[in-house]
């Protein structure tokens, strides 16, 4: 990540008691060691060394269930996506239809969505379609105006207007109404979604949808950009006309993405595919976007397309005009692509303000209840702006650890809100349990919304907070911090970080690891502008920058810490200089560990080359470090209490 950052002066108050944010730390289970006689175990171990990836990168890998060497192969080369037509039934209906639009110039809506998925494949489908004779359309809805997806009044005017052809983009498995419209006005559809498949579906001339391929099918994870590219591809192929999807794959890797669709099966594969080329983007819009965000000359990741390329984009979905984003990625004017994208990074820093304006509000209030919050944080402001109070929730999310709703007004007695929520809380299960309560909902586990009536409001805060209670962790509150292997400040160098580049791309369903590190200490901690911290931090004589961002803790840090942490390559003034990003830090017990174990304590230490733990009682085993993990000989609870004891202690990764 480009660091913009800038030292404040001086170093922190030591005097200041410290205040580390409220977290709950969950190591990773011990992995289990091979059998030495075992000659399948063996053979495992050798295909694994043969990677030629560091133990560490093998243990996260090994966790998240690639515990082969052709698992692991699969994921670092993924196979090419099969045929297509043998995965989506109505493939074929869709192309031909579509090659006779292009046959005839015939006028053609592209029917999409306010986000970033919709506004992509909108623009792809768009840009396709031009080059192989079609004369299509964008008709995006407004997220103030008209709310999500194709309706009635939409249909109606396109059909007025002669067209005969639409195709959804992101949307419309839901538009009952819309589509029953469409079928009365003679308007063919063809519908690419992602979204739920309700149990009687609307009517349609070809759908095309991840959940109705075979069940193991590479295809299954696709977003709405995913299924464009599927339907555009096709559709060239069927004209001879390969060369009409230059572009496709551009848009298909931002729409992914910004989307968080899953990184497995062709997603994967043409992410590899085309992240490596979208630097040197045929796109004007796309090298506008690159340059307003400072993103250089460097070939770009998924980090960069997530965090530069995407908010740009989404900000024109919740403050402004769709349009304008599909405008700048099929311009092929490069002064025209300037202005569009400068419009672009005008939202985003209003977007941004918004967001920050709204955080603080909604901190006040949290902490205006004291200490002892609600399990279920709710919130409600009417002049909230609907469009970005669902990165302020994901943002509460982050800082507090709880499920939380905003709600902004939206007239006539109504509240909308944006529910995001930490792991362990199903928003969509939440929503539906309340369903007797709201207007309108809708979600999956991690994020959802609702339109509720002012007067069900407390009621549902009851039943939300009811539900937040029961499903609390047992290991208290605070954000959950799970690191997924040790990694000493020591094994952290440019060839580690070259191996951890081969994991790539990163994102949803395989996320950048969490790395963790013991005993670390704080030699400097700075305060950086924007609220971040930098601290600097030693290990056996091995020193490392370390960065939090957006700082929640309060006085200094304590002298000696485990610190949590992504590991990224920091660019900053020509120079490039590996730094830990933070994601927990706790203090260090001072060498001794204290290990929970089905409702026991125990308490654990290397002392003269023996691990040594004692328990309650006081009573204290001591096991030489080369004989902890010698399988077979010990109770199955010994064993596992051992094998916690080692990986707490930093003894194995």
């Amino acid at each position: 990540m480009n660091s913009q950052h800038t030292e404040c002066e001086g170093r922190l108050d030591d005097g200041l008691l410290s205040r580390l944010p409220e977290q709950r730390w969950q190591l990773p289970a011990p992995l289990p060691a091979p059998e030495a006689s075992d000659p399948a175990a063996r053979d495992t171990a050798a295909a694994l060394a043969a990677l030629g990836l560091p133990p560490e990168l093998l243990a996260v890998l090994r966790r998240r269930g690639f515990d082969s060497a052709a698992t692991i192969t699969a994921l670092l080369d993924p196979p090419a996506a099969p045929d297509p037509q043998q995965h989506f039934q109505d493939l074929g209906v869709a192309v031909e239809r579509l090659a006779l639009a292009c046959g005839r110039s015939e006028a053609v809506a592209i029917c999409g969505d306010y986000d970033a998925d919709g506004m992509t494949s909108t623009a792809l489908l768009v840009g396709v379609l031009e080059r192989l004779g079609a004369r299509p359309m964008a008709a995006i809805p407004s997220r103030q105006d008209d709310g999500y997806g194709l309706n009635t009044a939409m249909v109606e005017r396109l059909a007025g207007d002669g067209i005969r052809l639409l195709v959804t983009v992101d949307n419309g498995i839901a538009a009952a109404d819309a589509l029953n419209r469409a079928l009365q006005l003679q308007v063919d559809v063809i519908l690419t979604d992602h979204h739920t498949i309700p149990p009687e579906p609307p009517p349609y001339l070809a759908l095309l949808h991840p959940a109705r391929t075979p069940e193991a099918s590479p295809y299954r994870g696709l977003a709405g950009v995913g299924l464009a590219y599927v339907l555009a591809v096709a559709l060239a192929e069927r004209l001879k006309r390969a060369d009409a999807t230059g572009m496709a794959l551009d848009l298909f890797c931002i729409g992914t993405i910004a989307d968080m669709a899953p990184l497995h099966g062709v997603n994967r594969r043409w992410l590899q595919d085309g992240l490596c080329r979208l630097q040197g983007s045929a796109l004007p819009g796309l090298q506008a976007l690159q340059r307003l965000a400072g993103l250089g000359e460097r070939p770009l990741d998924a980090m960069a397309v997530a965090f530069q390329i995407a908010p740009r984009i989404n900000a024109v979905g919740r403050l402004g005009d769709p349009q304008l984003v599909v405008d700048l990625l099929t311009t092929a004017d490069l002064e025209c692509a300037m202005e569009l994208a400068q419009q672009c990074e005008a939202l985003n820093r209003q977007r941004r303000d918004l967001c920050d304006a709204i955080e603080a509000e909604a901190v006040a209030l949290v902490e205006a209840d004291g200490p002892e919050r609600s399990p279920f944080l709710l919130l409600a402001q009417s002049h909230w702006h609907h469009g970005v109070i669902g990165v302020v929730a994901a943002r509460l999310v982050e800082r507090f650890g709880a499920p939380v709703a905003l709600l902004a007004g939206e007239g006539n007695g109504l509240l909308r809100a944006s529910v995001r929520a930490p792991k362990g809380f199903a928003v969509d299960a939440a929503l539906h349990a309340c369903h007797n309560l709201l207007e309108r909902h809708g979600g999956h586990p991690a994020a959802g919304g609702f339109t509720v009536r002012a007067e069900n409001v407390a009621a549902l805060h009851d039943a939300l907070n009811t539900i937040a209670s029961a499903t609390a962790s047992p290991l208290g509150s605070g954000l959950l911090v799970e690191p997924e292997a040790r990694l000493a400040l020591d094994r952290i160098d440019r060839p580690f970080w070259l191996c951890l580049q081969r994991l790539e791309p990163f994102g949803a369903g395989h996320e950048t690891p969490v790395f963790w590190s013991q005993q670390c200490r704080v030699v400097e901690q700075r305060s950086l502008r924007g609220g971040h911290l930098q601290l600097l931090l030693e290990q056996n004589g091995i020193r490392q920058r370390a960065i939090a961002w957006r700082w929640q803790g309060e006085g200094a840090v304590p002298a000696v810490v485990d610190v949590a942490f992504r590991l990224r390559l920091n660019h900053w003034q020509g120079e490039e200089r590996l730094q830990l990003e933070v994601v927990g830090l706790r203090e260090s017990g001072g060498g001794e560990v204290l290990l929970q174990r089905r409702q026991r304590s125990y308490w654990c230490r290397v002392e003269a080359e023996e691990l040594r733990i004692r328990n309650a009682s006081g009573e204290e085993m001591g096991v030489p470090l080369h004989e902890t993990n010698v399988q077979g000989e010990r109770h199955p609870y010994v064993q596992g209490l051992i094998d916690e004891a080692t990986l707490a202690l930093g003894l194995v990764a």
